[in-house]
């Protein structure tokens, strides 16, 4: 079995790899052709934590088989740890047995900028020259890296409810980085007049106002992934021209900012465009003019996972990384 780090997976695989992955990984699931159950979350409540299990199965030529175990502890940014813990699962889909174990943490930071990396290449206006990122935690780094990869953005504003960690977070990335990044003291400052929005946070309430977001603005909503949770205000569900999910199944049945909508007959189903994967086979339209709102949301799939991660496993293999652990 042969075993990965953070360190192994940085070796052997770019986010320019990742985009192109979970650009596969999103078509395979549009096309049906994955055994994905959705994630059983086991609440942890003294700890104020989730622990995730995210299974799945790829059909067809190249069949693939894993699980990813994923722990979000809200309490761990004050202990100085990650936030969203985790460990991917590589087995073999003909015998079932474990053949890779990967550092789940980063590859979950990894695919999940990448996605969204993926929708804002889609879906954001040509011409985005302004980002905002709400949130500093363990997901901020790959999406502002995702963001700066999609668009030649001139700036990006950074807030997060701690204004020292977002200072903290502005200052440590600004070295070599020829765009921007400024640390704002509230959510409107960053968010008014941006043309990429991304929110990844655990919030449980909006963490923008529609009002500030100006036409032509994309929106990623990457926090969420409770019913409880909600990052993305609903009269801006309303008010979008398109809005597109990673998987329609899983958003609804995880997302709170986009099920309670629907719940409340506050929005039609029909608001609901479709799937990324979607777009990129051709089924479903994207943006169509430079006025329009689009967001797109993520709850994640395990498909993702697998995907990503039997490549750089792939690749890990033949560059000689890693550690081999005797079954």
């Amino acid at each position: 079995m042969l075993f990965l780090t953070k360190e192994d997976i940085i070796k052997t695989f770019t986010m320019k790899d990742a985009v192109e992955a979970d650009k596969q990984a999103l078509m395979i699931f549009s096309k049906g052709e994955t055994n994905a159950p959705l994630r059983t979350n086991v609440d942890i409540r003294e700890e104020n934590g989730v622990s995730s299990y995210m299974p799945a199965y790829i059909g067809g030529e190249q069949p693939a088989l894993g699980v990813k175990i994923v722990s979000t502890y809200l309490h761990n940014i004050e202990r100085g740890l990650p936030s969203v813990t985790g460990t991917m699962i590589v087995m073999d889909p003909k015998t079932g047995m474990v053949n890779a174990m990967v550092d789940g943490t980063y590859l979950t930071q990894l695919r999940t900028g990448a996605v969204q990396g993926v929708a804002t290449d889609i879906l954001a206006r040509k011409d985005a020259k302004i980002g905002a990122l709400i949130g500093t935690g363990g997901q901020a780094e790959k999406q502002l890296e995702a963001m700066m990869a999609a668009r030649p953005l001139e700036e990006v504003r950074i807030f997060d409810i701690d204004q020292n960690r977002a200072e903290a977070f502005a200052k440590a990335r600004q070295e070599g980085c020829t765009v921007r990044l400024i640390p704002t003291k509230t959510s409107r400052e960053c968010v008014e007049g941006a043309d990429i929005i991304t929110t990844a946070t655990p919030s449980n309430e909006p963490t923008f106002e529609s009002a500030w977001v100006k036409d032509g603005a994309h929106i990623n909503g990457i926090g969420s992934f409770t019913p409880s949770m909600f990052e993305i205000p609903k009269e801006l569900i309303k008010r979008a021209d398109r809005v597109i999910f990673d998987t329609t199944e899983g958003v609804l049945n995880a997302a709170g900012d986009f099920i309670t909508p629907l719940k409340e007959e506050y929005i039609p189903k029909e608001k609901y465009s479709g799937e990324l994967g979607q777009i990129l086979l051709g089924e479903v339209e994207g943006r169509t003019s430079d006025q329009e709102i689009t967001i797109f949301k993520s709850v994640g799939t395990a498909v993702l996972d697998l995907v990503v991660a039997g490549q750089i496993v792939e690749k890990a293999r033949e560059k000689g990384l890693g550690t081999e652990i005797p079954d």
